[in-house]
């Protein structure tokens, strides 16, 4: 079969190589570059040129299994990495890193705080108590309302949980709060953050994720259109029909969307009542990404920095605000900051600006996660299929799985 790929991301990329050997698979991706989050920048640095992450950045082998599999079977070295987090409030002047005592008490006078020292029990608290959500079958609320049902301290909710799923996400705190408790216990029971031992080694690939990049293009080269947008889509009886920014107009048998949910509803001429319905329920939400190196947008107190470092503003942002440290993450030793950070742009000293994008994001609301369960309403219908990291948590395995998935039922004859 002739098959069109909407979409260069890591979804798109996998399902090309799972494809490609038994149909006549194109690839097209608007953007300059295949790989999608997965986008390393080469820097210059006192030490040398690196390679700096500007989005996919950490793995684990527990909770990645397909994309483990696929690191080893393209030959990609990888290496060990933390996953260190920090909370820096600008309205309270709070600042700590957990992990270590000494991040912990990075300042003091946290030992002397009595909200900070609340902080530390709702958190033993939290870990003691959420595991009983990921089999209870009243867990309708949303995390905020099942916080403040049980009596947790807002310095624990707005300083500590709140941030750390804004982070996790790159959504807002507000929408954080929002999220449904259940999902939110089961994904961090999923990662093993509701454990505070036996946490699984996150890893980094060596050299930067594009040597992942390169080594699922290498095979397919001729088949990946970079700069080539796709701007409509009809499904016909006979095949599908797809008219390129190019100007061209390309047949297929069928077509794989490996774009956002609302990327592909805007190709879409005829969306069926049901694809109208799934893919608008889920919604993206813009970043600013900025690699930069100005360390006064980590936390003061030298003892404060983490890998990752969560900036809480004077006054509520609708944006998550946070540093990524590439130098901790991906162990450069690059004898200068590279740092990562979102949506803090105008407080990072322009001559230190190395690269800036945009980068969006799935809303893991309500709506969102009962889209998702209707996937298969959709997918494998009217010559289409879907997928892409957005139908699970928004990360690598969830796009690799799902490419699995589109490989099947086209293997199944869907």
């Amino acid at each position: 079969m002739r098959i069109a790929i909407v979409g260069g991301g890591v979804a798109g990329l996998v399902c090309a190589r799972l494809l490609y050997e038994r149909h006549e698979v194109q690839l097209f991706e608007a953007s300059e570059w295949a790989g999608g989050h997965a986008h390393a920048v080469r820097v210059g640095t006192p030490a040398g040129a690196r390679e700096v992450e500007t989005g996919f950045v950490v793995y684990n082998e527990r909770t990645y299994p397909l994309f483990t599999r696929l690191l080893a079977e393209l030959g990609v070295a990888t290496q060990p990495t933390e996953m260190s987090f920090s909370v820096s409030c600008a309205q309270t002047g709070l600042e700590y890193s957990g992990g270590s005592l000494r991040g912990l008490f990075a300042q003091p006078r946290n030992l002397l705080r009595p909200e900070f020292l609340g902080l530390l029990r709702d958190v033993l608290r939290f870990y003691r108590e959420a595991p009983a959500l990921l089999d209870a079958s009243d867990a309708k609320h949303s995390l905020g309302e099942w916080l403040a049902g049980r009596g947790y301290g807002e310095s624990f909710v707005a300083r500590h949980l709140v941030p750390m799923g804004a982070a996790i996400w790159s959504c807002t705190p507000g929408q954080v709060a929002e999220f449904p408790v259940q999902a939110f216990a089961r994904f961090f029971s999923n990662h093993g953050l509701l454990q505070l031992r036996d946490r699984p080694q996150w890893r980094t690939v060596r050299g930067g994720s594009a040597r992942y990049v390169a080594a699922l293009v290498a095979p397919l080269r001729e088949r990946v259109h970079l700069r080539e947008r796709v701007r409509r889509v009809w499904r016909r009886a006979d095949g599908v029909e797809l008219a390129l920014g190019s100007g061209a107009l390309a047949r297929f048998d069928r077509v794989v969307f490996a774009c956002h949910a609302d990327q592909a509803l805007a190709c879409l001429a005829e969306p069926t009542r049901a694809e109208r319905a799934i893919l608008s329920a889920i919604r993206f939400e813009a970043n600013d990404v900025v690699l930069h190196g100005d360390p006064s947008l980590l936390p003061r107190a030298r003892a404060a920095r983490a890998a990752w470092n969560f900036h809480l503003p004077e006054e509520p942002r609708e944006a998550a605000t946070v540093t990524y440290d590439m130098g901790r993450l991906q162990r450069l030793d690059a004898g200068a900051d590279l740092l990562v950070t979102l949506n803090r742009t105008r407080a990072i000293e322009p001559r230190l600006i190395h690269a800036r994008f945009s980068y969006h994001h799935p809303v893991y609301d309500r709506a969102a996660l009962d889209a998702q369960r209707e996937r298969g309403a959709i997918s494998a219908a009217n010559r289409s299929h879907f997928c892409g990291a957005y139908w699970g948590w928004g990360f690598h395995e969830d796009g690799v799985r799902s490419a699995h998935e589109v490989a099947s039922e086209i293997a199944l004859g869907g």
